[in-house]
């Protein structure tokens, strides 16, 4: 049959890993998707670059609007990243009528129901499996494969860097700014690692999971974000004493009146598999009421694992390129039409254990004082650890885990914890999740 003509939008380390492995696999991915995949036209900002990549077996240009205007092209492979040429290069391409590939997760989240829209409109396909978690298939998991089910949560380690500095600091006892700088020099970090250390790359993922779960609208704006950078060595070393692992989880979870949509730093039990995902590597898992809890674990970055996902969405919509779009599977699982309006919930509605780190003055009564405020909010106590203080100091760290309750309840209670004399310092708050299946 005729190939499949692809325009590849930057060639970067996914770009080249998608080339390295369409090319190298060529005759295996042809027998999967029933006709030849080429890349004939490649726009990077480093023409010369690209060429020698490329080895003149494509058209190589610095105008990506070249490429989503060329009519040879079918398939559009956008590995730019960004929020603004990115827009409008996806956009253009979709009223050029090309299908788009994308593993754009910060302009699917932020701008996904526009562009979903646009393609819906024009019958063409946005596919972005690359978006989350690399090499791992849970875009297609969550989409087709628990089709059957109602999903009532997911929970994922969705970013690789803020892994390695947790693991870091947990191995090897190292402060956040030590673990980040290892990080970087790995190249597991970028220079400005804003996004992944303030948890925004696992708020752009896990919206796009929540929209796909629950059948929602993306809705990015509606996310509560916190990342890694206030965790202590102290925090993780209490943690373990008590038998849980910190890390940072993307969490979408199904309410009675709404739907949960959040990303911070969360106690695990030790005993959970996702617990004792270390280093760079992603999970995921997935809880539906008839499969029970599933989990999704591999390479969340890099060149080949994310060029892996690329080239499977490539291979999908190669094999639907004539199908009748109203027969595709939509976007976002549910059809568009179909969307819920049941709305997100705010953070101070949520449900939770907590983690609470106090210092306090070591004299009598600090701990009946602090108990008792509990207490007037509602609030049980789980398990404590007192430390004793160190030599010469006066100032004590307590440690309690919360049984379930709401989040504006903790709120109210560290206020007033925090005004009591014998506090010194902020209160430290986690959430706790078990993440039963």
């Amino acid at each position: 049959m005729k190939p499949i003509n692809v325009g590849l939008l930057g060639i970067g380390t996914v770009g080249g890993g998608t080339w390295t492995v369409l090319t190298r696999n060529q005759e295996e991915i042809t027998r999967r998707a029933g006709r030849p995949i080429q890349i004939t036209a490649v726009a990077d900002r480093d023409v010369e670059r690209a060429k020698s990549m490329t080895g003149g077996a494509a058209r190589v240009t610095g105008d990506a609007f070249e490429v989503v205007r060329d009519p040879s092209i079918d398939i559009v492979v956008e590995l730019i990243g960004g929020y603004t040429v990115a827009k409008q290069l996806v956009l253009e391409a979709i009223a050029n009528g090309k299908h788009v590939v994308t593993a754009n997760k910060a302009l699917l989240a932020v701008h996904g129901q526009e562009i979903f829209a646009a393609a819906q409109a024009k019958g063409v396909m946005v596919a972005f499996e690359a978006a989350v978690a690399g090499g791992i298939p849970i875009i297609k998991a969550v989409r087709e494969g628990l089709t059957a089910n109602r999903i009532d949560w997911i929970a994922g380690i969705i970013n690789g860097t803020t892994n390695y500095i947790l693991s870091e600091m947990r191995d090897k006892g190292l402060t956040f700014a030590d673990a980040l700088a290892d990080a970087q020099r790995l190249g597991y970090a970028e220079a400005d690692p804003t996004f992944d250390i303030e948890g925004v790359d696992a708020a752009h993922k896990i919206t796009l999971l929540s929209a796909l779960a629950f059948g929602i609208p993306v809705q990015f704006e509606r996310a509560h974000i916190e990342g890694i950078t206030k965790l202590t060595a102290e925090d993780i070393r209490y943690a373990e004493e008590l038998g849980y692992r910190i890390k940072l989880l993307g969490i979408t979870k199904r309410k009675a009146d709404g739907f949960e949509l959040r990303v911070h730093p969360t106690l695990i039990p030790a005993k959970r598999l996702i617990a004792n995902v270390e280093g760079v590597m992603n999970a995921v898992v997935v809880k539906g009421d008839a499969v029970g809890a599933t989990l999704y674990y591999g390479r969340g970055a890099g060149a080949e694992p994310t060029a892996s996902a690329v080239i499977a969405d490539l291979v999908d919509v190669t094999r639907l390129h004539t199908a009748d779009p109203e027969h595709r599977v939509p976007h976002l699982a549910f059809r568009a039409d179909q969307l819920s309006d049941t709305p997100i919930l705010p953070i101070s509605e949520v449900e939770s254990a907590y983690y609470l780190r106090l210092r306090v003055q070591d004299k009598p009564g600090v701990l009946a004082d602090i108990t008792r405020i509990l207490a007037d909010q509602g609030i049980s106590i789980d398990a404590m650890l007192q430390k004793e203080p160190s030599e010469g100091e006066q100032q004590a760290n307590i440690i309690m885990l919360t049984h379930v309750t709401r989040e504006k309840q903790v709120d109210a209670a560290i206020v007033r914890i925090e005004a009591l004399d014998s506090t010194v310092g902020a209160v430290t708050r986690l959430r706790l999740e078990e993440l039963n299946g």
